[in-house]
């Protein structure tokens, strides 16, 4: 199962990616908005962990391009540093997966990734 982690923190995205490669997920990595779109469109990913603020596109703007552009279910998961409701109420209306406020539970997110990829 291939997973694509659109984040612009480098530390955080080694973090994410070393937990998810020790699971034998295939793992790439997109540091911001538009390399993040590119993978999406060519890497066929089947989930998708994106930070709320990247560069040039936010992970929001990944999710709508994800189910309005593709109309594609791929599960999507947002992290971010900010616990906004207002934000985290239009993720949940964008239709994504769950929603991790930064500092991530690893362990939850590995549990997530893991019954979302069943």
């Amino acid at each position: 199962m291939k997973i694509l982690i659109c984040e612009d923190n480098k530390l955080a995205s080694l973090v994410i990616s070393t937990m998810l490669k020790r699971r034998d997920y295939t793992v790439e990595i997109a540091s911001d908005g538009n390399e993040a779109l590119e993978k999406i469109t060519t890497g066929n990913p089947d989930l998708v962990i994106a930070d709320i603020h990247l560069p040039y596109h936010s992970g929001l703007e990944l999710v709508r391009y994800l189910r309005n552009e593709m109309e594609s279910k791929i599960p999507v998961i947002i992290v971010s540093a900010f616990s906004d409701p207002h934000v985290q109420e239009n993720a949940w209306e964008l239709g994504i997966s769950d929603y991790f406020v930064k500092p991530i539970d690893n362990e939850a997110l590995i549990a997530k990734v893991d019954s979302l990829l069943k």
